[in-house]
């Protein structure tokens, strides 16, 4: 048991070296960035250092996955031979690494990023990619890059290889308990047990962005951005020959149709800036909705309300995810088939997004989501649109929360409403995205159309998020600032269910809903027909 207790604690020295390591990067990043980091309080550059291990963590277990089968194979091979295994391994480790880390300095330098795939897009003309970099500069940044490489090592023999390393041999016995420590770290891989792994979202908790940007780790996000493949040279889009391709898209180009013009011409609201609720309903496609043509009986508040304001009924949502969904909704920007720009912070960064007008307009921002906003990297995303108050599961006791994706959407509105009775001189802008309709399809009380079947818990899981918003809006019209308040009822994307009949048909799919209603709104009721 001894020389197991050795084995296990030597790689967890090895695992803590990688998070020192780390640690210490970080902080070198905040020195050498010290006109930013002078702009932060200490107590945000101290939330930087602790928020950043966690992706510090995530990091230095994918490095120590070799040496915990290093352990395992110590059983069967000398100490010696262990520690050679061990120092061929790390040794160019450490020298890859530390460049990384030296490339990521210049790197966010030059283009405010952290490191990621994008320079593998200039691998194809290196002498333009080093063009602008002074040989001085070049020959003493390897010089660097080397010694300090060296002194890594140096301590990393000190510390790690040499006291933790020295086994004994050990039964065959303990090879299946090693094998479970080390499955361990894909726990801390994933950080933790969660249902969204982590990623860089995780440590977007700023309003500084350049403190969110210092927490992340950029060997993680490197190999986040290489596995996603983002550094494709090749057009994924590509799929029939360009004469037709742009036939296609100038025939799709038409104008508006008129009565479109006429309405935004005319203004259709009592004044320039109201307060707006968006509430964005989860995969609320116009199959059940009554009005659209959809089943009856299911969102009836919803029917009730498509009387009372502008309803426009041939609205598509662009994109089968959240992710992208969102992305449509507040950038106004194309899904990619197999990619979701929001996972990507480095981009998604310069898409233009109407929460930053709203901020030049004086506008309090909030958003509200029932479960992790880590998902798809929704924090990173709202963050960099100006969202200033963002609330998720965190901020809602573990009771009023389903066994997976989070809390109960009625529970996500009681909040909303109690923030709603603070008044504000500035306009508010107030986002609520549900998830009960969300598969795995749980929420209290009644399934009005039982859950004895996949549809039938989908019918239930909307027909209960319809009486969240339907009691939601009624309240509304009680409350003092109603008049000068506009509600937006859309959804992130449409649903398969409830399954048409004949071959697959896009439009039905992509359907969904969209209704204007408030006292803000100047016109009457009125249905909106054209696409």
């Amino acid at each position: 048991m001894k020389e197991f207790t050795k084995r296990v604690r030597g790689g967890i020295y090895y695992l803590l070296f990688w998070v020192g390591y780390f640690s210490i990067c970080r902080i070198v990043f905040l020195i050498y960035f010290h006109q930013q980091t002078s702009a932060l309080s200490v107590g945000t550059i101290l939330g930087v250092c602790l928020q950043g291990i966690k992706l510090d963590v995530s990091m230095a277990a994918y490095l120590s996955v070799i040496p915990f089968l290093i352990l395992v194979l110590s059983i069967w091979i000398s100490g010696k031979a262990a520690r050679r295994m061990l120092r061929i391994y790390t040794f160019p480790l450490i020298f890859l690494v530390h460049f990384l880390m030296m490339f990521d300095l210049g790197l966010y330098g030059a283009w405010a990023i952290r490191l990621d795939s994008t320079p593998f897009i200039y691998l194809d003309t290196p002498q333009e990619m080093f063009a602008s970099i002074a040989v001085p500069v070049l020959a003493l940044g390897v010089i660097v890059w080397v010694i300090s490489s060296l002194l890594v090592i140096f301590l990393f023999n000190r510390v790690i290889n040499r006291h933790f390393f020295d086994f004994q041999p050990i039964s065959y016995f303990y090879s299946p308990l090693l094998l479970g420590v080390t499955s361990l770290l894909i726990i801390l891989m994933r950080g933790g047990f969660q249902t969204i792994p982590i990623n860089q979202s995780s440590v977007y908790v700023f309003e500084e962005m350049f403190a969110n940007h210092a927490a992340i780790n950029f060997a993680w996000n490197f190999s986040h951005s290489i596995k996603s493949k983002s550094y494709s040279l090749e057009n994924p889009f590509q799929r029939m020959e360009e004469r037709s391709a742009r036939v296609l898209v100038e025939n799709a180009n038409r104008p508006l149709q008129e009565d479109s013009t006429r309405l935004v011409h005319n203004s259709i609201l009592r004044n320039k800036r109201p307060n707006i609720i968006l509430i964005i309903w989860e995969s609320l496609t116009a199959k059940i909705v009554e009005p659209l043509g959809g089943e009856p009986g299911v969102t009836e508040n919803l029917n009730l309300l498509a009387n009372e304001g502008i309803l426009f009924d041939r609205f598509y949502a662009n994109g089968d995810r959240s992710d992208k969904g969102l992305v449509a909704i507040f950038s106004g920007y194309y899904p990619q088939p197999d990619k979701s720009i929001m996972k990507i912070p480095a981009k998604s960064r310069s898409l233009p997004m109407f929460t930053l007008r709203l901020a030049s307009l004086g506008y309090e921002k909030s958003f509200y989501y029932g479960g992790d906003l880590n998902f798809g990297n929704m924090n990173s995303f709202f963050r960099q649109g100006g969202m200033t108050e963002l609330i998720d599961e965190n901020q809602f006791a573990a009771s009023d929360q389903n066994s997976k994706w989070g809390v109960h959407d009625h529970i996500v509105f009681e909040r909303l409403k109690e923030d709603l009775t603070v008044e504000t001189e500035a306009p508010f802008f107030k986002t609520i995205f549900t998830l009960s309709s969300h598969e795995p399809f749980e929420f209290p009380g009644e399934y009005k159309f039982g859950n004895d079947s996949e549809i039938n818990s989908f019918r239930s899981a909307h027909a209960y998020t319809d009486v969240a918003v339907g009691d939601f809006v009624q309240w509304c019209k009680d409350q003092t600032w109603w008049d000068n308040t506009l509600i937006i009822i859309t959804a992130d994307h449409g649903h398969k269910l409830p399954q048409h009949e004949g071959p697959f048909n896009g439009s039905l799919k992509y359907q969904v809903p969209m209704l204007w209603l408030g006292g803000a709104l100047k016109s009457e009721p009125v249905r909106v027909d054209h696409i």
